[in-house]
């Protein structure tokens, strides 16, 4: 059977085997470790193929996708990965176990909220140690722990810090070392224990594997690594993991020869940017059934070598396929490897078909 196009084809067998080598290398640290789920909007066969791998957690940024993940039968705690808004703090404590935070005034509504539905709410207090993402600045952290500790409907489990997103700071011995020079200060100011330090990311992994990482950074926050086999560091292939995990299909509606440059005066285009052309001279050219709307086109790279990704407009993916290793007509297939922020938009564009191989 011929599914339709665009569609996003899910190797789970692949992303099991990838999500217990690295479980199995957290644990040789001694660390627990979290499978996010976020880049596939929590997948069915995504999620049960990441619980199948015996992790200690769940984790998403998404509430929907975290109620989902409970309505699946996962038993495991489910861990939220976004700073709770105000105006969700209901459905945190209702379909998340454990919150990452970094302000007194969502710690506090999360204990009334926990109180009101006769449950306790567990807490990461996450510190800012450089990536100035999300985090309280480490000489705020001591104060806000010894407010938090008042809190009667929330366990404060310990503390956690974010790295290589947005600013991309890389974790090194340094940054992991001051995460645990806050965590004994803020134990010392507060008499929290404070057990658990979670150290980040996939990007983590590099200096997990290279035995540099300090013992008591024991959690970890993995997505990418596992689900892409990707070192988030530079992407290269993650050791021990495969990357032909996911696979985007789009068939060709139409080939044309045409000039590698635009003809006539140019403005912005339809995104308000502005391309430079190659002119490679007259060149075949085909439009697949994919765009903009759907996926972001310079994160994806063709199966065949000889295809060339030029560009794409909401609706549209232009391809150079004067080299391709063979002929391309109007009704075939072209398949691509997403890259991180391909994934991202695939899963969650509601056209294009989510598509499970099992093998």
């Amino acid at each position: 059977m011929r599914f339709r196009t665009p569609r996003l084809e899910i190797y789970p067998d692949r992303i099991r085997a990838n999500a217990r080598s690295v479980i199995k290398l957290c644990r040789s640290h001694g660390a627990q470790i979290a499978c996010v789920t976020k880049v596939t909007s929590a997948h069915l066969g995504v999620t049960r193929a990441l619980y199948e791998a015996d992790p200690d957690m769940i984790a998403d940024s998404r509430i929907s996708n975290l109620r989902s993940i409970g309505e699946m039968g996962v038993t495991l705690p489910r861990l939220l990965l976004r700073l709770p808004a105000l105006s969700e703090i209901a459905d945190v404590v209702h379909d998340c176990e454990i919150s990452l935070n970094s302000g007194l005034p969502t710690l506090r509504k999360l204990s009334e909220e926990a109180l009101a539905q006769g449950v306790r709410h567990k807490v990461i207090v996450m510190v800012d140690v450089g990536d100035l993402r999300e985090g309280v600045w480490p000489d705020h952290a001591p104060e806000l722990l010894k407010e938090a500790a008042s809190l009667k409907g929330i366990d404060v489990i310990g503390l956690g810090c974010n790295l290589a997103c947005y600013g991309g700071v890389i974790p090194s011995e340094q940054n992991m070392r001051t995460l645990v020079e806050i965590r004994d200060h803020c134990r010392k100011a507060t008499g929290l224990e404070l057990g658990l330090l979670s150290g980040g990311n996939s990007a983590n992994l590099p200096l997990l594997a290279s035995g540099r990482m300090p013992r008591e950074i024991n959690h970890f926050r993995i997505g990418e690594a596992i689900v892409l086999g990707r070192n988030v560091i530079d992407r290269t292939p993650w050791p021990g993991t495969r990357q032909d995990t996911f696979r985007v299909v789009a068939e060709v509606i139409e080939v044309e020869q045409k000039p590698s440059v635009p003809i006539g005066d140019r403005g912005q285009d339809a995104f308000g940017g502005s391309t430079n052309f190659i002119d490679r001279g007259i060149r075949k050219r085909a439009i697949c059934i994919i765009g903009r709307q759907d996926v972001v086109v310079d994160g994806i790279e063709p199966e065949d070598k000889g295809i060339i990704v030029l560009g794409g407009s909401s609706d549209h993916l232009i391809l150079d396929v004067e080299e391709a290793a063979s002929e391309i007509k109007v009704g075939d297939e072209v398949a691509f490897r997403p890259g991180y922020g391909a994934l991202l938009a695939l899963s969650t564009s509601p056209y294009v078909s989510k598509v499970v191989v099992e093998e």
